[in-house]
């Protein structure tokens, strides 16, 4: 049986975050070589896993499979992390009145 490696980026997520995979393990109820293996797409990241590992690597389950957080601004990142899970609907409204003005040809 052949298996195809999926891409991920968990690895970069977690070093991203400051943790071993040890320490990731540990916070999501598994042992580091299963960590290894999500990572090097040897196990398939599952919705399980994707549900259970974004909410202690602070992203979305998505971001885990499509962005490589080294790519992306770490201002961002950081200030959406530091936001309380109850009021990122009302910062992503903010951010989608920015996204609208400049649609609509508009400043800031």
């Amino acid at each position: 049986m052949v298996r195809s490696h999926v891409r991920n980026y968990l690895r970069a997520w977690r070093e991203h975050r400051g943790l071993t995979q040890t320490r990731l393990a540990e916070l999501v109820g598994t042992t580091g070589a299963v960590i290894s293996l999500l990572e090097s797409g040897d196990r398939g990241l599952s919705d399980k896993w994707l549900r259970k590992l974004a909410p202690v690597l602070q992203t979305r389950p998505g971001h885990l499979l499509e962005l490589d957080p080294s790519e992306m601004d770490n201002d961002i990142l950081e200030v959406w992390a530091d936001i309380p899970q109850e009021r990122r609907d009302q910062a992503l409204e903010v951010l989608r009145t920015f996204r609208q003005r400049r649609a609509q040809g508009g400043g800031i």
